[in-house]
């Protein structure tokens, strides 16, 4: 999920608006878009890479703890892939919970 925002990390705050203009012309490319157009991945798309990232993290873990069971892994592989793992499962569920609490708000709203 990283190399689909790099592109943001080179912006520069002390370098202005051109900066981002540039960086904007530069990301939305040569094409002509018109307001609504779709320019990149959804909303939908970025959860679904999320949840894929943090599950294919846990099951690195597990099979880095069946390794160490098997005596080809050492204590320091399996405590760093369950930190990676607990680091990717925490950052899971307080964003689904950002998400109920924004979706709770959104429906208390009178229409």
């Amino acid at each position: 999920m990283i190399d689909k925002i790099q592109n943001v990390s080179s912006l520069s705050l002390s370098n202005g608006i051109e900066d981002i203009s540039s960086e904007k012309s530069s990301v939305l490319g040569s094409t002509a878009l018109t307001p609504g157009q779709n320019t990149g991945m959804n909303f939908a798309q970025v959860l679904g890479d999320m949840a894929t990232d943090t599950m294919n993290s846990l099951k690195g873990a597990e099979a880095m703890s069946f390794k160490a069971i098997q005596g080809k892994a050492n204590t320091r592989e399996v405590v760093d892939a369950v930190l990676e793992a607990q680091q990717s499962l925490q950052t899971a569920m307080a964003l689904r919970d950002k998400i109920v609490s924004a979706y709770l708000e959104i429906t208390k709203m009178p229409i």
